[in-house]
């Protein structure tokens, strides 16, 4: 998901007004190919998405019901997952490696806000997700809103979600994007987070962007 730019350069340095039976220069292109590689790699386990041009902030309420926007955890990284309180598995492995993260953290834990935006507002209330949320983590926020809410945030963020009915009209589940959103202190989007990704790496990607990389 990275965007580079080593073709447009390359093609930019190698451009030359064609001459009948000439060889490009090969100090050029020795010089082409060293900027090529110059770049260097990711430092971060998880995908670093930092040149995407949405996700750059929501409008939800946290589980108190007080309205939280990204610029309230301005200071802290911030990682974001959308889910729902009744999936049976990819959210709660989700929400457990991050308790696992936050642990190895140590005092940086303190410096890290996980969110937990429900995309099942008709049944994740406010008050089931003040018991859900921070029975994995004291300090996890869940976020919620209503239908029109929560869809406008899922589409700038990229989330899907579809229900898939289930025997009785209020059993049904929701299948849904599985990745977290992390964003830096200065609330830049930064990476995304696979699911199952080990807890020691996702506790060493956020040590990197605390740390300012």
């Amino acid at each position: 998901m990275q965007q580079g730019t080593d073709g447009t350069l390359i093609a930019a340095l190698t451009t030359q007004v064609p001459v009948p039976m000439k060889l490009p220069s090969v100090p050029l292109l020795c010089l082409a190919l060293l900027l090529a590689g110059c770049s260097e790699p990711s430092q971060f386990v998880s995908t670093d998405i930092s040149t995407v041009n949405w996700g750059k902030d929501f409008s939800l309420a946290d589980h108190h019901g007080q309205p939280r926007r990204l610029a309230d955890f301005r200071g802290k990284a911030v990682v974001l997952f959308f889910g729902y309180t009744q999936c049976p598995d990819v959210c709660p492995t989700t929400l457990s490696n991050m308790t696992a993260a936050m642990g190895l953290l140590g005092e940086d834990a303190k410096r890290v806000q996980v969110l937990f935006a429900t995309v099942d507002p008709a049944r994740d209330t406010p008050e089931l997700l003040s018991h859900y949320v921070p029975a994995f983590h004291p300090s996890f926020l869940g976020l919620y809103a209503d239908d029109k809410g929560i869809a406008a945030v899922a589409k700038d963020f990229k989330v899907f979600y579809a229900k898939r009915a289930g025997s009785t009209p209020s059993s049904y589940s929701v299948d849904h994007s599985t990745g977290s959103y992390v964003f830096d202190p200065q609330g830049r989007l930064r990476l995304l987070i696979k699911h199952g990704e080990a807890p020691a790496n996702i506790a060493a990607d956020l040590k990197r962007l605390l740390a300012g990389q």
